[in-house]
């Protein structure tokens, strides 16, 4: 399968990622509950999103349509400056999970060391 990767502006993009926003969300809070945690429904905070300046928001596309995505924060560590990153979200489409993630995180992970990003910080 061809797939294209690209950073897209967030508020342009959200109403394609949306639904996979909310698949993602669910996925998590199922399994959080799995685990005896409550965890509140759906809310996303838009507007920190839509006015982030150093947000880069990665799209997976596969023949045009959204079939993953990736929220990354670029900032610069409190201690040396350095520019580093945070994983705020990333994530495939179930029918998809075939290694594009593995494509995915490389192409991330080489995107933000183009930038100076010297560590990427993600969670699991």
């Amino acid at each position: 399968m061809d797939y294209a990767i690209a950073i897209e502006d967030f508020t342009r993009a959200y109403p394609d990622i949306e639904p996979l926003c909310r698949a993602h969300y669910a996925e998590m809070k199922a399994r959080m509950e799995a685990e005896g945690m409550k965890i509140g429904e759906y809310k996303p905070r838009l507007n920190v999103y839509r006015e982030a300046t150093h947000l880069l928001c990665f799209v997976v596309r596969h023949e045009g349509d959204a079939i993953g995505y990736a929220l990354i924060w670029i900032t610069q560590d409190m201690h040396n400056s350095e520019l580093i990153s945070q994983e705020d979200t990333i994530y495939i489409r179930r029918d998809h999970r075939n290694g594009i993630g593995r494509k995915f995180t490389k192409h991330i992970l080489a995107e933000l060391k183009a930038r100076g990003c010297v560590r990427a910080h993600v969670t699991i």
